[in-house]
């Protein structure tokens, strides 16, 4: 396996951003902390106003994933189902799509979750896509989503994240 990010103190680690959907009037809050070297992506979902979604992205960074299978995590859940997402620079009618696949986790226990490239599907905004198909040598934002309709908070922390 080759590490992709620790959350350690490093000039090459990525920033992260929150996007909720707030952006489409929703109430949910959330976003990422990080704090003795373990992401921390932690809120609460509200499906108010049509709602009920929360994510984190990293920015500032590049991956080339192109002699990748698979991208690997370790998380500590709270039982309910995320979603790792990457994005490249493919957009459909203008706007940008991401490529995602949902993995369980267990409340309390740490856990490695392995997301195959291959179970990938793309999305603008939530609508699934017939394509483009991901180019994983062009992978710009890694991301973590949750968006399993049930109101209340979340919390996932991640340990590292890597490829394999």
């Amino acid at each position: 396996m080759r590490m992709l990010m620790q959350f350690a103190p490093e000039p090459q680690e990525p920033r992260w951003i929150a996007v909720n959907d707030g952006v489409m009037g929703g109430r949910s809050s959330g976003g990422p902390a990080i704090v003795d070297g373990v992401l921390q992506f932690s809120g609460s979902l509200s499906l108010a106003n049509n709602g009920g979604f929360s994510s984190v992205r990293s920015v500032g960074r590049d991956f080339d994933l192109g002699d990748v299978t698979a991208v690997v995590l370790r998380v500590r859940g709270d039982g309910r189902r995320y979603q790792l997402r990457l994005a490249t620079d493919a957009r459909e009618r203008g706007l940008p799509v991401s490529y995602g696949a949902s993995f369980d986790t267990r409340a309390g226990e740490w856990t490695e979750v392995r997301v195959p490239l291959a179970s990938l599907q793309p999305s603008v905004r939530g609508t699934p896509l017939e394509g483009p198909p991901l180019d994983p040598s062009r992978v710009r934002e890694i991301g973590l989503l949750i968006a399993d309709r049930r109101e209340g908070p979340f919390a996932l922390s991640v340990d590292w994240i890597a490829a394999e």
